[in-house]
C-alpha cells in the first residue's frame, strides 16, 4: 500500500547538436488526491504542464500522459496548452543499465524519503521535438535516464550529470534523514571504456566536500570531484510530502570540470560543456568561479 503522501517521476536527457533538453514526467499524492505534471527543461528555459494522470497510476514506465507517452524505448510528446507547444517523436537505442541498482541495500530501507534509480547511463537518441518553436533534431543523439520515488527530495542535495568523450557520469550527494540523525549519503558511478566504476556509501563512500562550486567524494583510495565553473539554471518544481510546491534550480547543459583519481594519480580528468547540475546545498551564489 502506497503511502498517503507519495511522488514518482522520472528524468529523460536528450543532447545533440541543436541542444539539449529533459523532460521530467511525474505523478504525485497528497491528501488532497493524485495529480500529475511534466516539466521540460532547456538550456535557455523551463516549463511545467499540468498533465493528465495515468489510467493505470503511473507507477512504472512505461507512463502515457494525456497525448504524450514516455518508456525506455522512446517518447511522444502532444502538448497544445496556453504558454506551452511540444510535440514530436524520440527514439532510444543501445541503452546501458547499471549492473546492479545504484541505492544497493538502501533501496530496502522504508523510510527514506526517496528512491532513485538509474535505467541508462547513455544511450543512442533518434528523432525529433519541438518546444515553442524551438526544434531539437536528434541523429545519433546521446541520452540518459533515471527517476526518483518517494515522498520528497532531499533537504540538501548535489546532483550532476554529464556524458564523456569515452562514457558517462553521475553523481548525487545528500542528506539521508536516520534514527537518531543525519548521514551524508553518496550514489555515484563514472563509466569509462565499457567499465563502471561505482561510488556509494554502502561501499565506503563518504563526501569530503560539498562547498558550492565543488563537491568530492572519496571511497579507499579512490576520488571523484565535480567542480561547477558556469552554470546555467531554469527553476524547476520538485516534491515535498508529495507536493510539487519546492523550487529547485537545474542546469540543463552547463560547464563542469571532472577529475577521477586513485591514491594521488589521476586516472581520468575532463571538462565538460553538456553537464547537469544542481546545487541545493547552503553557501550557494548566484554564479560559480572558473578556473
Amino acid at each position: 500500500m502506497l503511502p498517503k503522501e507519495f511522488f514518482k517521476g522520472w528524468y529523460f536527457k536528450c543532447c545533440g547538436p541543436q541542444g539539449t533538453v529533459a523532460l521530467i514526467p511525474a505523478v504525485h499524492r497528497d491528501g488532497r488526491g493524485e495529480t500529475a505534471s511534466l516539466q521540460i527543461l532547456t538550456e535557455g528555459a523551463a516549463y511545467s504542464y499540468e498533465a493528465a494522470v495515468p489510467p493505470d497510476g503511473g507507477r512504472t514506465l512505461p507512463v502515457k500522459m494525456g497525448d504524450c507517452f514516455f518508456s525506455r524505448k522512446g517518447i511522444r510528446l502532444q502538448i497544445q496548452e496556453e504558454g506551452l507547444c511540444a510535440w514530436g517523436m524520440l527514439h532510444f537505442r543501445e541503452l546501458t543499465p547499471l549492473r546492479y541498482p545504484i541505492m544497493g541495500p538502501f533501496r530496502f530501507v522504508p523510510f527514506l524519503p526517496c528512491c532513485h534509480q538509474v535505467y541508462s547511463m547513455h544511450h543512442r537518441v533518434d528523432g525529433e521535438i519541438t518546444v515553442n518553436g524551438q526544434r531539437f533534431s536528434f541523429r545519433n543523439g546521446q541520452g540518459y535516464m533515471e527517476g526518483d520515488s518517494g515522498r520528497s527530495f532531499p533537504r540538501r542535495y548535489i546532483w550532476t550529470q554529464s556524458f564523456l568523450k569515452n562514457g558517462s557520469l553521475m553523481l548525487a550527494v545528500a542528506d539521508v534523514p536516520m534514527p537518531g540523525g543525519c548521514l551524508t549519503g553518496v550514489i555515484g558511478v563514472i563509466r569509462l571504456n565499457g567499465k563502471e566504476h561505482r561510488l556509494a556509501t554502502y561501499l565506503g563512500a563518504t563526501a569530503v566536500r560539498t562547498d558550492y562550486p565543488t563537491v568530492m567524494v572519496r571511497q579507499g583510495g579512490y576520488r571523484l570531484c565535480a567542480i561547477l565553473l558556469e552554470e546555467r539554471t531554469q527553476p524547476l518544481l520538485a516534491p515535498v510530502d508529495g507536493q510539487m510546491n519546492r523550487t529547485i534550480c537545474e542546469s540543463a547543459a552547463c560547464r563542469a570540470h571532472y577529475i577521477f583519481s586513485h591514491g594521488g594519480k589521476v586516472l581520468w580528468e575532463e571538462t565538460s560543456n553538456q553537464a547537469s547540475f544542481e546545487f541545493e546545498y547552503p553557501g550557494r551564489q548566484s554564479s560559480a568561479p572558473k578556473i
